[in-house]
């Protein structure tokens, strides 16, 4: 027997709960799918959501051939494989076929750079599933060529009538008395996950005869549950939020809070590295100049952990939270690089002075390339008041440091060099 999850698992958009504002009337989606102008897509969401189901929905729909392949079993090989099959579905006036590839967060560059040639000549629709921000996890060149769509845990409402659906038309449970007297527990394990809460109603009534009623009571699912472990899922809303806990805690200088998050995520079983890298940008972000040596902790960090692993990394992971939260903090360098990253953008066309330009010819030299350059180690204490703006931007501040032992130092320093031109 099939587990319930997928006997549940819809066969149209009608049967099709939650995402309302992808597939619901008038949206962009829904108008793609009945237009068969298909693009290239990214189905963004946590797991239980409905984004492998929305695949094969879209497939039927527009009655395409359908090819799938999953990032964890799949390689180059099996990718280019896919992609000749699929054009040997190509001929008279049938719409390309879909490739869905399941968790293409976990392909490698190369991988994904296996795609581009058949995205690009339209040879496949590419339709991929993730958990994490294709924005990091996609590579521009693929990622600029799909549509990315965000997939919302369900509603506890969408979730309800899942419920009531399951009990009273899948083959197994509907020839059971199944009464549903409480569904919170259900509903609070389940996480807006709809695999998992179809996989708990399953356990839950594991037991039901034709005899007598069934009753699902919150203290129920609770007993099957068993061992309550803390509620974590590292591949949906909670592994955000949790993580973004924990680097609140650390920028608010709360080492208990900071400790208390950081087991969540080690209970939850996330992953080491992820843990690690959150503190490295926290120790670029939040403290910064204020304590340039929690960047070298935050690295040494993330270094040893990699080489240890579980359980052993929890104490160099928690000797790095403590660390950071009770340093200094500062993001004086991240408004700094913001500040410049806005000014570049709306200067671009700023020409480069003619004495910082490198001239490795000839004729650039003669074109007063290099001219004039002080070099600083020429001067007295290595320094020299030159100019290393454009005429046009010349005196703009972005680095401001902040009141901190550290950055009062460099303060001191800036205004001994630059007090006249930046102020400081």
């Amino acid at each position: 027997m099939r587990p319930l999850a997928e006997r549940m698992r819809p066969g149209n958009l009608q049967r099709f709960f939650g995402q309302e504002h992808l597939v619901g009337s008038g949206s962009v989606l829904q108008h793609a799918i009945q237009s068969g102008h298909l693009p290239s897509l990214i189905l963004w969401g946590p797991p239980g959501v409905g984004k492998t189901t929305l695949a094969t929905i879209i497939a039927q729909e527009t009655q395409r051939a359908f090819f799938t392949l999953s990032a964890i079993h799949s390689g180059v090989k099996e990718v280019r494989e896919a992609i000749q099959k699929a054009e040997q579905q190509r001929f008279f006036n049938r719409a390309n076929p879909i490739l869905f590839i399941d968790e293409i967060h976990r392909f490698s560059k190369s991988q994904q750079d296996s795609l581009l040639g058949a995205v690009e000549k339209g040879t496949v629709t590419l339709i991929g599933a993730t958990t994490e921000n294709p924005s990091f996890e996609v590579i521009p060149a693929l990622l600029s060529r799909c549509q990315v769509y965000v997939l919302q845990p369900l509603a506890a409402d969408d979730l309800r009538k899942l419920i009531q659906l399951a009990i009273t038309t899948d083959e197994e449970l509907s020839q059971y008395p199944i009464r549903i007297a409480s569904e919170e527990a259900l509903l609070f394990y389940s996480g807006g996950d709809a695999r998992k809460l179809l996989n708990l109603l399953e356990l839950v009534c594991s037991g039901a005869t034709s005899e007598a009623e069934w009753v699902v009571t919150d203290e129920l699912v609770a007993e099957r549950v068993q061992q309550q472990t803390a509620f974590y899922d590292k591949g949906g809303e909670q592994h955000y939020d949790i993580a973004s806990a924990f680097i609140k805690s650390i920028r608010g200088s709360d080492p208990n809070a900071a400790l208390y998050w950081l087991a969540r995520m080690i209970e939850g079983g996330e992953d080491v590295k992820f843990i690690a890298r959150r503190l490295l940008i926290a120790a670029a972000e939040d403290i910064g100049l204020a304590n340039p040596n929690a960047l070298l902790m935050a690295q040494t960090a993330f270094q040893a952990v990699q080489g240890i692993g579980w359980p052993e990394s929890r104490i160099i992971l928690s000797q790095a939270t403590i660390y950071l939260a009770t340093s200094p903090k500062s993001n004086a360098a991240y408004l700094a690089i913001e500040a410049a990253l806005e000014k570049a953008r709306q200067t671009s066309r700023e020409p480069v002075p003619l004495h910082l330009r490198n001239a490795p010819t000839q004729l650039m030299k003669q074109l007063n390339y290099g001219q004039h350059y002080q070099y600083a180690h020429d001067f007295e204490g290595n320094f020299s008041p030159q100019e290393f703006f454009s005429e046009n931007l010349s005196g703009t501040c972005f680095y401001e440091p902040q009141h901190n032992p550290a950055e009062e130092k460099i303060r001191q320093q800036l205004h001994a060099w630059w007090q006249k031109k930046y102020g400081y």
